[in-house]
């Protein structure tokens, strides 16, 4: 079984491998299909995937495209674990020889939470730190954008709307106090997570709007998160006469460690449209409970 329909208050999650079926294509493992109970539409493009493990990236190797993209070409199986979780490994991979875990739980009533653990088997990283980058194409939304708390350097924290103009174009946004500074051994290749943003954010969330609901992205920590995005990183949506956007995160690892595990929470919520102020509560509530 290479995936698997995972069910609880009002979500529907559908979790799979790299492998393909019907109008799943191969190489996007992840969370195949995502429905809140009162829309009709997959939040992600059914094609593609949503908290897709995309790249694995050490300032070295992202001119070949098979190195490029990984963790979307290595092996990977997949496992369910209940009626609401399941998981996907990916033994040491063939270049990188990272070992991952990746778990995925529906908590009731629209929560999807994601429990990312590796472990760098070799010391391949030879600039000192790990790139890890997932990638959540949206399903042809009216509004492309994501909105966080933040602001250019120097401003007051506030309602912030990134909506980029094209791939690639001030495309990464980091936390204020993120100092740490990548090298790229071919700095002009472009990549997401090479083109930051002037704005940075406060607070380690972000949101965006689909249909009637809205999506909201948390995570358990500022310090080596990155929030990205493309206008287009989905592809065309021809009938919708638009592009889906693709909103994406990063997670850095510097000064990492041989056979040393690391884990990153995610949690992300699918609810009915709701104010800033809900978006707000359900921040603090899971991450000061």
């Amino acid at each position: 079984m290479a995936q698997a329909t995972l069910q609880a208050g009002d979500l529907m999650a559908e979790v799979g491998d790299n492998g393909a079926a019907g109008e799943h294509r191969a190489g996007y493992n992840g969370v195949w299909n995502l429905r809140h109970k009162k829309s009709s539409r997959n939040l992600f493009v059914p094609s593609y995937a949503g908290l897709n493990h995309e790249h694995i990236f050490n300032g070295e190797t992202e001119d070949d495209p098979e190195y490029f993209f990984e963790p979307r070409r290595a092996p990977m199986t997949f496992k369910k674990l209940s009626d609401t979780e399941a998981e996907l490994h990916q033994p040491p991979t063939p270049t990188f020889h990272l070992e991952s875990w990746t778990q995925f739980r529906l908590v009731t009533p629209h929560y999807l939470d994601m429990r990312y653990r590796c472990v760098a088997h070799q010391h391949v990283f030879h600039r000192g730190w790990i790139g890890l980058f997932w990638a959540s194409y949206i399903n042809a939304p009216d509004d492309k954008s994501i909105y966080f708390l933040g602001g250019m350097e120097g401003e007051t924290s506030a309602w912030t709307q990134l909506c980029t103009q094209r791939h690639n174009d001030e495309s990464t946004v980091r936390h204020r106090d993120d100092k740490l500074t990548l090298e790229f051994a071919n700095p002009a290749k472009p990549a997401l997570f090479k083109s930051l943003s002037p704005s940075r954010f406060d607070l380690p969330f972000f949101y965006g709007l689909f249909d009637d609901l809205t999506w909201i992205v948390i995570f358990d920590r500022t310090a080596g998160i990155r929030i990205t995005h493309s206008p287009s990183g989905g592809g065309g949506a021809p009938d919708r006469r638009t592009t889906n956007p693709a909103w994406d995160f990063q997670y850095l690892i510097p000064d990492y460690e041989v056979a040393r595990t690391y884990e990153l929470r995610v949690r992300t919520v699918l609810r009915p449209r709701c104010s800033r102020d809900e978006v707000l509560k359900e921040y603090n509530s899971w991450v000061r409970p």
